[in-house]
């Protein structure tokens, strides 16, 4: 069966570039958001709605052929809810995995690739001893909900540990031994219900204050770590069962790769795909739920893509005066520090 309705919960900058991609596919997009002014708000279909209101998950339900969502972070009860519905793309299993870093890490290693040493953490006595059990430094994160550097705490000795565990106590906690790195690389695959996969080059990811602030696309890494980058998100697709895109977020440490995140959706890191790839992250996305053919990845202009956040978005004039510059804007009606009102990205 081809789908021709997708729906979306969430109406970000993920869903406003999603249903800019699928209307020269003859797709249509419904997203569900519980803002009244959203950056898909004139781009598509929003139903204005929380997604704990059941009534309006069941008039979403019904207007749609295939759900998906723009995060991992969406209530479990509401996926399971509206499963029972339509199907949902990448699945609840999928879904369950990567919005609780316990199970993604452990998922991870089950399947021979290696990540972070880690401890699920249950007491302050428990964070003392795998502190100490990590040479005294570590990062004690919360296990589900993190983004962005939010829910997470550097422990840079033993005497830091019962002030991290009070700030972030009353949620499930995961402690990640600190990796030494040379540098952040992504990579980002889809995979269809006949198990085809389509995987995008490993692109370099530079953060500030924990935001991705740049991406270089491709990444400045030798031919088999690339190789090895894609094997690794490959293989991540096949074993989770995806049907989707799926970014997996990776450490390079000399001729070594460790996997930090997985992230079951178009991704900021795949940005730069819209205009330097023959396919983009977001029509691949659509095709690989509603079982087209897998688009071409191949880069055909060399990239880099910069976040603007926050007030920069007032001087996004700057950006459109470049000759090889393509501009974004998400449409976000308030500038908050730190937060993604758009990007652009410099071909060639």
């Amino acid at each position: 069966m081809n789908y021709k309705t997708i729906g979306i919960l969430g109406g970000g900058q993920l869903g406003r570039m999603t249903a800019l991609a699928a209307a020269p596919l003859d797709l249509k997009v419904i997203c569900l958001t519980p803002e009244s002014s959203s950056p898909t708000t004139g781009i598509c279909q929003n139903i204005i709605a929380d997604c704990s209101d059941y009534n309006a998950l069941d008039k979403f339900a019904d207007l749609v052929d295939i759900i998906s969502y723009e995060s991992e972070n969406i209530p479990l009860t509401t996926a399971e809810y509206l499963s029972d519905k339509k199907p949902i793309a990448p699945s609840i299993e999928v879904l369950k995995i990567c919005q609780n870093r316990l199970r993604e890490k452990t998922f991870i290693n089950n399947i021979g690739i290696k990540t972070a040493d880690f401890i699920d953490i249950k007491s302050l006595a428990d964070l003392q001893n795998g502190v100490a059990q990590f040479g005294g430094k570590a990062i004690l994160k919360t296990a589900e909900q993190g983004y962005d550097g939010k829910g997470q705490v550097k422990i840079n000795a033993p005497n830091e540990c019962e002030a991290a565990y009070n700030k972030l106590a009353d949620n499930k906690l995961i402690l990640e031994s600190i990796v030494v790195f040379e540098k952040e690389i992504s990579v980002i695959v889809a995979r269809n219900k006949s198990g085809d996969t389509a995987c995008y080059e490993p692109v370099e990811n530079i953060h500030e204050n924990h935001i991705l602030r740049q991406t270089i696309a491709p990444a400045q890494i030798s031919d088999d770590l690339s190789k090895k980058a894609k094997q690794i998100a490959i293989k991540i697709a096949d074993e989770i069962g995806l049907i989707g895109l799926i970014a997996v977020e990776m450490f390079v440490c000399g001729d070594d790769l460790l996997v930090n995140e997985l992230a079951p959706r178009p991704h900021n890191s795949g940005h730069y795909t819209i205009d330097a790839c023959i396919t983009s992250q977001f029509e691949q996305f659509l095709r690989a739920i509603t079982n087209l053919p897998l688009g071409n990845t191949a880069q055909h202009s060399k990239a880099e893509m910069i976040n603007i956040l926050g007030d920069e978005i007032h001087d996004i004039e700057q950006h459109l005066n470049q000759p090889n510059t393509k501009t974004h804007t998400y449409a976000k009606r308030e500038a908050r520090v730190g937060r993604k009102m758009g990007h652009v990205v410099k071909l060639g």
